[in-house]
């Protein structure tokens, strides 16, 4: 122990003044300040659910509120077209049921022709007129149903879409389909190609 302590006091006086030395032969580091992104919005977790909420309120209320205006004549024209389905096969449904109760009832139906010499000819049967009733009853109440799966699409869309317009998106990452035109037999080729930039 008494031949280790000059040499422990060695390295520590020869610690220190390494240390004094480098003190005065460094610079000061230098950090440069970066500048403050002015368009930074802070995260509003409330806005994907207050944006389903007005697409649920009216549809297209919610691609309003995400600033997406083009998509609101699409929720509208899809939502338009089912509506417009379903109520052409419900005019359908009435007029073939319509026809089959008057036939019933023995009464003169729109599909029943009376000539001039008073023969009764008659264009669809009974059995054709209750399976075009099954029918068209069955188209309605199908368009019912894609009409209400696109009123929830457009829920979802507008809440995805308000999730993602919160994050920042780079451009390096890309995504597109390309057409190559071969010159001998002049077939084409499809692909889809992605290219991420470093």
């Amino acid at each position: 122990m008494p031949k280790l302590f000059p040499l422990i006091i060695g390295l520590f006086l020869t610690g220190t003044f390494y240390a004094q030395v480098s003190d005065g032969q460094e610079e000061a580091p230098t950090v440069k300040a970066e500048e403050i992104d002015e368009t930074f919005q802070e995260y509003d977790a409330l806005k994907p659910s207050r944006a389903a909420f007005y697409a649920a309120v009216l549809p297209g209320l919610g691609q309003a509120y995400n600033g997406d205006y083009w998509k609101i004549p699409l929720v509208y024209g899809a939502i338009g077209t089912g509506v417009g389905i379903a109520i052409y096969n419900h005019d359908l449904f009435q007029t073939y049921r319509t026809a089959y109760k008057d036939r019933i009832a023995g009464r003169i139906d729109e599909f029943t022709e009376i000539d001039e010499e008073g023969n009764i000819n008659q264009i669809f049967t009974e059995d054709q007129l209750i399976r075009a009733q099954d029918f068209y009853r069955r188209n309605k109440e199908l368009s019912i149903l894609i009409t209400a799966g696109i009123y929830v699409l457009q829920i979802l869309e507008a809440n995805v879409d308000a999730h993602l317009s919160q994050y920042d998106i780079e451009d390096r990452l890309s995504f597109s389909p390309y057409i190559q035109r071969d010159d001998i037999d002049f077939s084409n080729t499809f692909g889809m190609r992605i290219i991420y930039t470093f």
